[in-house]
């Protein structure tokens, strides 16, 4: 088998935006030589700052062992990271002959370990094991937990892969489909600093149900609590506790209320809200060749 160049075409099928890392097309310790199976993993890497702050040890490997160590990084936001289309070292030794180096695709999710998962980076991880499986012609129970093929690793954490894998075969059988909140998530509009309107109070309401607003935001205003969930206006104060919401659950820090946002502030699928969004149809963005 060649080093596998479609590996950027069919991580744009699944409706989450794709960065093409610099020289991902030549990048292997030789070409992969079949794709039995797929392994998920985390990084283990730092606990905040970005969407994949792990890209260069990925991409390059760490002491002891050179990179690439996956051929597919997955950011906190649900970006997908196209690193390598040869074979990576991710998973050595295995206890399965059909998820080795040699047979199997590795997908490095960024997740320090401990941390919450946010629910765009599952949809977005769910989604690429579906469209991979679709392209090498791999049911379902071929998408394996690193811990589930090597005795040695937890990892990705507190994921019920019994779950995971019930879902990836409902996306690769096309079983699925939008949700009534999904839908609408489709139809809610970007929240700007300025806007005032109804919808603003949506996000007011969310934001306190998730545990986001301290009693500080509404000290002061007069009605307290109760005035604070009436206002319609998005101000500097909402902006910023959006901003806090967005980094708790791995998102872009730009106090922008978009389908992302939106998703994760109603606790909804975010692959159909970033579909409707226009973020797949974004042109890939080379990442620098060194950080």
């Amino acid at each position: 088998m060649p080093y596998l160049t479609q590996l950027a075409d069919v991580a744009r099928r699944t409706g989450y935006p794709v960065t093409e890392v610099a020289g991902w097309r030549s990048r292997g310790h030789g070409p992969q030589p079949e794709v039995q199976g797929i392994v998920c993993h985390h990084t283990a890497g730092p606990a905040g700052g970005g969407d994949y702050p792990s890209l260069a040890v990925v991409r390059d490997g760490r002491p002891g062992l050179s990179g690439p160590l996956s051929q597919f990084g997955l950011g906190r936001s649900g970006r997908i990271y196209v690193i390598a289309a040869g074979r990576c070292w991710h998973n050595a030794p295995s206890t399965s002959p059909r998820h080795d180096n040699s047979s199997s695709i590795g997908i490095e999710a960024e997740n320090n370990g401990t941390q919450p998962w946010p629910a765009a980076q599952l949809d977005a991880y769910r989604r690429l094991c579906a469209e991979l499986c679709r392209e090498f012609g791999l049911p379902a129970s071929r998408v394996k937990a690193h811990r589930e093929v090597n005795t040695a690793k937890p990892d990705p954490h507190s994921i019920d892969m019994n779950a995971f894998r019930a879902a990836v075969a409902a996306l690769i059988a096309g079983t699925t489909g939008p949700t009534w909140t999904e839908k609408i998530v489709r139809e809610l509009p970007l929240i700007r600093l300025g806007d005032d309107n109804n919808d603003v109070k949506t996000v007011r309401g969310c934001l306190f149900a998730r545990g986001h607003v301290p009693a500080a935001a509404y000290a002061g205003v007069p009605d307290g609590l109760a005035g604070w969930l009436n206002s319609s206006r998005c101000d500097d104060g909402l902006v910023e506790l959006v901003r806090g919401f967005q980094r708790a659950q791995g998102l872009d820090d730009d106090g922008l209320v978009g389908p992302l946002t939106w998703a994760s502030l109603l606790r909804v699928s975010a692959g159909a809200a970033a579909v409707a969004s226009g973020t797949s149809a974004a042109p890939p963005v080379e990442a620098p060749a060194s950080r």
